[in-house]
């Protein structure tokens, strides 16, 4: 080997100092990002923490102006949210969000699985036709459908009734639902579904055992989000629904009143309220995100 080599390969080796040097840089970057990434975070949870927060205040010092921080805590908005003062019960609107929320998203489910099956795993003919229709169902305005819905509820006596909640939930949350789940099957080896149909499995049977199981995780977090959009929809259920059928979200509708708004028990309402979805979202969070990140490394 020559001199000159041996001069230029010596050259090429970074200087332990460069070395410590990028080292350091990299980890004041790395954490220069963590912290920008908790002050995001704080920031997106500041506006529930003030809820929380505004809550446990009176009225009076929920509505100055600038709040007030410190004031002394209370629970009268949750005594009042819960008919403590005379006013109405929370409870039936609770249970009817709970149950159009909860059959709507079986029905989604029991549609789409199948739906997907045959989208990503026994592919129908113009497959991606499909998938373009149903995500073309979701381009139209919601107010654009309010009126015809309406007059189709009255003529057919179906106002003020849970079930045509639950029909209009499942409709509406079937194609984002069926698009999730066609991902998630996609993934889906397809010698496991071959082997059981060897085997003599119907293809009910293998959905229910074989297709289930293996896509759970993305099933889980396809329930979950559509339970989350059909308990947080406000707009048909304020205008289809009346004494009988009222969800949560019509009920929080009678904090703001021609009297004033009352702060404090709208937030205690609020809370309560989206107790539901946190403790679905905790208790699924393993699950959701594994359904979340399926397919996103291969």
């Amino acid at each position: 080997m020559s001199a000159s080599t041996v001069t230029s390969a010596r050259a090429s080796v970074p200087a332990p100092a460069s070395v410590n040097a990028a080292t350091r840089k990299a980890r004041r970057r790395s954490a220069a990002l963590g912290v920008a990434a908790w002050v995001v975070g704080i920031g997106f949870c500041l506006p529930a923490l003030w809820m929380v927060l505004t809550s446990f205040h009176a009225e009076a010092d929920a509505a100055t102006n600038p709040p007030s921080i410190a004031a002394a805590l209370t629970l009268d908005g949750y005594r009042t949210f819960f008919g403590g003062g005379g006013g109405p019960t929370p409870w039936p609107p609770l249970v009817n969000s709970l149950a159009a929320s909860f059959f709507s998203t079986v029905l989604v489910l029991l549609l789409a699985l199948p739906a997907a099956y045959a989208l990503s795993i026994r592919r129908v003919r113009k497959w991606t036709d499909v998938m373009f229709f149903f995500l073309s169902t979701k381009m139209l305005p919601v107010v654009a459908g309010l009126l015809p819905v309406y007059l189709f509820a009255k003529n057919t006596g179906l106002l003020d009734n849970i079930w045509l909640l639950v029909l209009l939930y499942t409709s509406m949350n079937l194609p984002i639902a069926v698009w999730m789940m066609q991902s998630f099957l996609a993934d889906v080896p397809v010698s496991i579904i071959e082997a059981a149909q060897v085997d003599g499995a119907r293809l009910p049977t293998v959905l229910r055992r074989v297709v289930a199981p293996v896509a759970g995780p993305g099933i889980a977090a396809t329930a979950l989000i559509c339970f989350i959009f059909s308990w947080n929809e406000l707009l048909f259920a304020r205008v289809l629904t009346g004494v009988v059928a009222g969800t949560a979200p019509v009920h929080l509708t009678t904090f703001v009143t021609s009297q004033g708004l009352f702060l404090a028990q709208l937030c205690a309402a609020s809370v309560v309220v989206s107790l539901p979805v946190l403790v679905a979202g905790y208790a699924a969070q393993d699950k959701l995100v594994q359904g979340l990140s399926l397919g996103a490394v291969k």
